[in-house]
């Protein structure tokens, strides 16, 4: 009987056991039993990176480079309000790998068509949760995905880069989540990085062992906070995120911004089965190879199917609030007014430029319906549509957002080309889907966006092409304000890191060029720094399908070699090839539009020579149209010389750059 009774109790608590387990699996928890430790590989394309995975008690990866360790074991997780955390304990269903070889073609980008070659591994967990990895020659993507039925809470994510040393690494250093991404970069260590409350914004770049660089950022970014970077001891970066937003509250310039005065535990509400953002880890073999990386815009996603955005048509824009509005050789008094929009109007139409920008003041920055009297929008626009220009609408993102659809409504009857929204600077999750709502609502009436007081690009504009530019830099603007303003060393560091996250609106084409000795803030009559040739090849080496010409009208007419490139200057191309560059010293690439190549060389301070070679050109003589500084660019900024030379793909293209100098190349083939 004893006997009898102990079979009874055993089998009665199995059936206990075997019901609680099938609790908790159907609530999405990973069983906390021990896990025999699995190990997957996954190299690149050509082998020379290696990703591993390990799945013990905690998810880790590491990631090789031709057998250096360039990121040790490092953690991975998502932890949910009522799920728990996923990647503890983590029990594998199954394991699978994939390769890829294909192409992505690309309405608006610095490349026709990008090649779209990976090796991918999904790793499928007990619990409806998903990690996947992928490996291109360029670098690393991870991200996880859930299947849950529910909508969540996500309270953290654990994503972690533990380096192999203390290296050197360029970031922007904050101590809070309100900006705009247009604070200096500084070049320091992950020791060194300023107090304990400091955070990198993305993108960073580490300088790794052997000449190895290291970008890190992010892509596919919907629904979801922006990820921030906190050095932490052991040689690690770890993840950080803007909290959920609970209250906020006007304030910044002018009350523009809305400022988050009460924030969640948590960091996103969200669907349970969704994809989440790729962290990416970018790998260069040198600085130059970081001038043209595609893997943000191979990580994201396509336009919804049956979208159709032929329509967008990149260009560049006669902008008027740089310089103030003042113009001259005209009978009228310039400034916020129909007369002073028409004249623009009538430069753009001269020149084939595409559009103009009517900024700050064509309405009252709190009610877009209330019009300036000053300005007659609808005159204006019109007289727009008889030249062939488009006109683009400067609007406060609150203002937007309060009075959406009426706003919409009425630049849509206006015939209005595209909105330059401005003043967001937050890239909580609330935020975050507020970019996708005003690219949405733009892409339905055929209308174009550029974000300013922006986040960084993370993709978005390959689902939203119409999405046609972001600011997220430190631009020329702040020559109009700022003592210290953008610098030629600033101007010869972007392109290596910002423009890692996409496309930037730097505003260039500034005529009045100083040396460091001479630069001073005039806010309605402001300056470069650097040389004319500097400002002219920031045309070719910054990504832009929308570029700013920030200058008078009056100033480029007077200088007709200059607006004639510029007129000449795409702002799309079908190929780019990284030619030279260290980061913050000098930069050169070549771009191709066509059969016409463009090369562009920028230096950041100190003035040197450049031999660049000309291997990308195929057989035959081309004939070289060369803007340079001139040999006083040293000391008057805006001394260039235009010169042409006969050269082949066997031939070196030799210039000598001034102090925050550069060049600009026009490369033809000779019929």
């Amino acid at each position: 009987m004893p006997l009898l009774f102990l079979l009874h109790f055993v089998i009665d608590n199995m059936i206990r056991f075997v019901s609680f387990v099938m609790i908790l699996v159907s609530s999405g928890f990973a069983l906390p039993v021990p896990a025999f430790p699995k190990a997957y590989e996954l190299a690149s394309p050509d082998g020379k990176l290696t990703v591993s995975v390990d799945v013990g008690e905690r998810i880790r990866y590491s990631l090789h480079r031709e057998g250096a360790i360039l990121i040790a074991p490092s953690p991975i997780s998502l932890t949910f309000d009522k799920l728990g955390t996923i990647g503890i304990n983590p029990a594998v269903q199954k394991a699978a790998t994939r390769s890829v070889n294909s192409a992505v073609e690309t309405p608006v980008y610095f490349r026709s068509s990008v090649p779209d070659r990976f090796n991918e591994l999904r790793i499928e967990f007990r619990g409806g949760y998903t990690l996947v990895f992928r490996a291109y020659d360029e670098g690393v993507g991870y991200r996880f995905e859930t299947s849950f039925a529910d909508s969540v809470q996500v309270t953290s994510e654990e994503a972690t880069f533990t380096l192999a040393g203390d290296f050197p690494m360029i970031a922007i250093p904050l101590k809070g989540f309100n900006h705009a991404y247009e604070d200096q970069y500084r070049d320091t260590t992950l020791s060194a990085f300023s107090g304990d409350e400091a955070f990198a914004a993305l993108p960073v770049v580490v300088k790794a062992a052997g000449g190895v660089r290291l970008g890190i950022t992010e892509a596919d970014l919907y629904d979801y906070p922006a990820m921030y970077l906190k050095p932490e001891p052991g040689n690690r970066l770890a993840a950080l995120f803007p909290p959920y937003p609970l209250a906020e509250e006007p304030g910044g310039h002018m009350n523009f911004t809305l400022y988050v005065t009460e924030a969640a535990s948590y960091i996103a509400r969200t669907h349970g089965k969704r994809t989440y953002p790729w962290r990416v880890v970018i790998v260069a073999g040198s600085d130059k190879d970081l001038l043209a990386n595609d893997l943000v815009y191979l990580l994201s996603r396509d336009p919804d199917a049956g979208q159709d955005f032929s329509w967008v048509k990149p260009g560049k824009v006669a902008w008027d609030w740089w310089h103030a509005n003042m113009v001259r050789g005209v009978g009228f008094e310039s400034g916020v007014n129909t007369d002073t929009y028409k004249h623009y109007i009538d430069f753009a139409a001269r020149n084939g430029f595409e559009y103009v920008n009517l900024d700050e003041g064509w309405s009252d920055q709190f009610d877009l319906m209330k019009l300036n009297p000053e300005v007659n929008v609808e005159a204006v626009i019109e007289h727009a549509k008889s030249r062939n220009v488009g006109v683009i609408l400067w609007v406060v993102a609150r203002t937007l957002d309060a009075q959406l659809q009426p706003a919409m409504d009425l630049f849509e009857r206006l015939g209005v080309s595209g909105l330059k929204v401005d003043f967001m600077q937050r890239d909580d999750q609330p935020m975050v889907n507020y970019y996708e709502r005003i690219a949405r609502e733009a892409a339905r009436r055929k209308m174009l966006v550029n974000f300013h007081g922006a986040y960084k690009p993370t993709g978005m504009n390959r689902k939203y092409p119409n999405i046609i530019n972001h600011e997220a830099v430190r631009g020329l603007e702040y020559n109009k304000f700022d003592p210290v303003g953008t610098t030629p060393g600033y101007a010869a560091t972007i392109p290596f890191v910002r423009m890692l996250a996409g496309y930037m609106d730097y505003t260039p084409g500034a005529m009045t060029n100083a040396q460091a000795e001479d630069y001073k803030t005039i806010f309605r009559r402001p300056m470069s720094q650097g040389t004319r040739a500097h400002q002219l090849a920031l045309y070719v080496m910054l990504f832009a399908p929308l570029q700013m010409l920030s200058d008078a009208p009056y100033r480029y007419e007077a200088e007709p070699e200059v607006l004639d490139l510029l007129r000449r200057i795409p702002e799309t191309w079908d190929e780019t090839v990284p030619m030279a560059g260290e980061i913050g010293r000098y930069a050169a690439l070549a771009r191709r539009k066509g059969e016409v190549w463009y090369v562009a060389a920028l230096e950041g301070g100190e003035g040197r020579r450049l031999d660049l070679g000309l291997s990308f050109l195929t057989e035959g003589r081309y004939r070289v149209e060369l803007f340079r500084d001139g040999p006083n660019a040293h000391r008057l900024g805006e001394d260039y010389v235009r010169e042409e030379r006969l050269l082949t793909a066997r031939d070196v293209l030799s210039v000598d750059l001034a102090p925050g100098g550069g060049a600009v190349a026009v490369v033809r083939p000779v019929m």
